[in-house]
């Protein structure tokens, strides 16, 4: 029966490393992993790839649940295809399994718990951000394009597209630039 490992991790500066090593150590043959919020399933192109091609006696192993997701029907959706293709999902921190049933009220929990956890997140994040504005320290997210430059591209007969392979961007944050001047 191959061990499938799945690693997930929120942001583009945190590491996989010790994930993946644990997968390794747990005896994973091929392990997926991705770089993107556990908020949802939407952009989740790696945990989509291993949900499709598990075959029956497959077993996906995670580190911990919040891995699979932060939200408890999300989770139970990706139990629920894996158990449909005739596989299961092993989590490691805490070891449960979905191969007995006592491991489904447990994964169950553990959703409900995960998504929780998010919103306390989300609520901590709030709550930083309106001490930082009534500090008069908060200014809010760093820009991610020079719109002096957008707008110079603009004025030379650039339009939106090329604006955009230029500087790296979608068409849209261009667009959006150009409609706030």
């Amino acid at each position: 029966m191959p061990r499938i490992g799945y690693a997930r991790v929120s942001t583009l500066d945190q590491d996989l490393d010790t994930q993946v090593a644990r997968l390794k150590a747990e005896g994973c043959v091929i392990i997926r992993a991705e770089k993107v919020s556990g908020a949802s399933r939407e952009g989740r192109a790696e945990l989509a790839t291993v949900l499709e091609f598990l075959r029956p006696g497959d077993e996906l192993v995670v580190t911990r649940l919040d891995r699979l997701g932060r939200d408890t029907r999300d989770v139970l959706n990706v139990v629920h295809e894996a158990e449909q293709r005739g596989a299961s999902i092993t989590v490691l921190d805490p070891h449960v399994s979905t191969r007995g049933e006592m491991g489904h009220v447990v994964l169950t929990v553990l959703g409900m718990v995960a998504q929780m956890e998010r919103r306390f997140i989300k609520e901590r994040q709030r709550e930083g951000i309106a001490r930082a504005k009534a500090a008069g320290a908060y200014t809010g997210g760093k820009r991610r394009l020079d719109r002096d430059q957008v707008r110079a591209l603009h004025t030379a007969g650039h339009g939106p597209s090329a604006i955009a392979a230029t500087l790296g961007c979608s068409r849209m944050q261009v667009y959006r630039i150009l409609q706030g001047a």
